[in-house]
């Protein structure tokens, strides 16, 4: 705080701290000063300039006293005893806001040059220990976990209801972890025992997962002696609409194609067709992998995953990629290099060509329903077919189509290149034909590993839902603006939302005060007449308003998602 002249005629100043404590009332000869109404442990800082001439003429000046309490009857102060006045600094974590003033009019200096001193106020700064903390809230899971105690020891404690963090519940009951501690060591009787427990208990946890895969299987068992079979009926329901059905007709017609392709090349020793059944091969055992995926995507989110497993659609999918490119591309350019370093001459390909025809039949098929299936999610997402298809949203639906085209294109290949045989009796054609199938599904295969990558890396959502998402929660009035958005996909439609909210407090303090009995807060306020008194009632007032900006979070997080189904995990934080 400096002191000011209103009228500077002279460059040269000189600077003067003066330091006051409640407990102890300033102490210079040349100057009293008063100031009532402050209690102890409050610290009050003087800083004023004055000219260098006039500071010996300073003790003999008049002072006006402006009391902070507003009460104008207090007297004038007690003369000091003391011959200087401390220097300590002012506070830096001293509170803003109006300052007490004092006015001092020394002799010689004119009613223009009256000095202005401005007193600031500071609480003493408060040092939180390792105490502080049995003031902390604690579950009943962590109260009996963490220190041993039994339901019905934990039903005897205070219950303090909460917020709950869980969109299930609106309030859960918590506890002062002082009373579990107390508790915990009333029952146990000492530090020591309940140490001894605790390493009790870890043993026979540990044992526990050793035998972990025995307990599942156990576990298991149980469930299904008393009929649980939710798991099953959903599994079953997957297979049966969505992509599990375009993967399940795709496992049947290209196992029957396998096995004719199969018989097929034994008969005629054509390159070509066994190019064409390590193909079909390669696509059953990818689409059964695929099923794998589907049925393990939708398992519930457990303690080691808390997002759920919905990723393992894209990790099959890239598993079947790098197995179509290892089995079939490769198998391929194996076969179809050998034909041409020694060629053999081929038997009757009539049965060739029947089973071809065949198997384009078939898989024509299977490309049908997966592009109908595919139309459909594009359809309900907003995107064209090729934007679904390219972004990868369904990944198991487009392995399918992939392979299915590729079956398709590789079959008119293999046929024409047989047909060149036929016709020329070069079986070079033959061989030809086994090659540009193996580089047919080297190409697919790396379409299917680039985009399945891109989505197991955390590929944001379109920008324009990302807008449209923002500029929901820009709209509402608690929010002044939004910062650091992240929208990703996680899989299976599902978006995981984050944000930094700059939230408006006045709007937030609205809230609270609106379900407040405001004509009590204004008798409180009248009666607060001590820093500690003060103190105490910011202190109860800061709490509430706290859970009101927790509940103002809460609240924008489901209406987020329930105008977007599609959001699963939105994370608010505050800014």
């Amino acid at each position: 705080m400096i002191l000011s002249l209103a009228h500077r005629p002279w460059p040269v100043f000189c600077r003067v701290s003066l330091q006051h404590r409640a407990s102890q009332p300033p102490r210079s000869p040349g100057f009293p000063l008063l100031c009532s109404g402050w209690q102890s442990r409050s610290i009050h800082n003087l800083w004023f300039s004055l000219p260098d001439c006039r500071v010996a003429s300073l003790g003999l000046g008049k002072v006006q006293y402006y009391s902070s309490s507003g009460d104008s009857k207090d007297g004038p102060p007690k003369p000091p005893l003391s011959d200087a006045p401390s220097t300590e600094k002012t506070s830096p974590g001293a509170a803003k806001g109006p300052l007490p003033t004092l006015a001092f009019t020394p002799q010689g200096l004119t009613k223009a040059e009256t000095i202005q001193v401005k007193v600031r106020a500071v609480l003493k700064k408060r040092e939180y220990g390792a105490k502080y903390t049995q003031n902390n809230f604690i579950t009943a899971v962590r109260a009996m976990n963490e220190f041993c105690l039994k339901p019905s020891d934990v039903e005897q404690l205070r219950k303090i209801r909460r917020r709950s963090p869980h969109d299930d519940t609106e309030a859960f009951t918590v506890f002062l972890r002082s009373d579990v501690e107390a508790k915990a060591l009333d029952v146990w009787g000492s530090q020591e025992a309940l140490a001894r427990e605790k390493n009790v208990r870890k043993e026979v946890e540990r044992e526990f997962q050793e035998n972990i895969f025995r307990n599942q299987q156990l576990l298991k068992e149980y469930k299904d002696f008393w009929g649980n079979t939710k798991p099953r009926s959903g599994k079953r329901t997957t297979f049966l609409q969505g992509p599990g059905k375009v993967v399940m007709v795709a496992i049947c017609i290209n196992g029957l194609n396998f096995f004719f392709k199969l018989l097929a090349w034994v008969y005629t020793g054509s390159a070509s067709m066994f190019s064409e059944a390590i193909h079909s091969l390669a696509d059953t055992c990818n689409q059964g992998l695929l099923a794998l995926g589907i049925s393990q995507s939708v398992r519930n989110p457990d303690a080691v995953h808390p997002y759920g497993f919905s990723n393992m659609r894209y990790i099959a999918s890239l598993i079947s990629g790098v197995g179509i490119f290892m089995m079939g591309a490769g198998l391929s350019w194996y076969h179809g290099i050998m034909g041409l370093l020694h060629p053999e001459p081929i038997e009757s390909l009539l049965w060739a060509y029947c089973i071809l025809a065949g198997s384009l039949v078939s898989e024509g098929a299977t490309l049908l329903v997966a592009i109908n299936e595919i139309k459909k999610s594009a359809l309900h997402h907003g995107l064209s077919f090729y934007e679904y298809v390219m972004q990868s949203r369904d990944p198991s639906t487009n392995v399918v189509l992939l392979e299915d085209a590729a079956a398709v294109i590789g079959v008119i290949m293999a046929a024409s290149c047989m047909g060149l045989t036929s016709l020329t009796g070069n079986p070079y054609y033959d061989s030809l034909g086994s090659l540009c199938v193996g580089t047919l599904l080297g190409a697919v295969s790396a379409f299917l590993i680039y985009t399945n990558t891109e989505a197991l890396l955390g590929r944001s959502i379109q920008a324009e839902r990302v807008q449209r998402l923002t500029e929901f929660l820009e709209n509402d009035p608690a929010v002044r603006a939004i910062h650091d958005v992240k929208a990703t996909d996680m899989g299976l439609s599902k978006v995981r939302f984050k944000a930094e909210v700059d939230f408006d407090g006045r709007v937030v303090t609205r809230s609270y005060l609106e379900k407040q009995d405001i004509d009590q807060i204004l008798h409180d306020i009248q009666q607060v007449k001590t820093p500690e008194e003060l103190e105490n009632f910011m202190l109860k007032h800061g709490e509430n308003i706290i859970d009101t900006l927790g509940a103002e979070v809460d609240r924008l997080e489901k209406e987020l998602k329930q105008r977007n189904p599609d959001v699963r995990h939105v994370d608010l934080e505050i800014l």
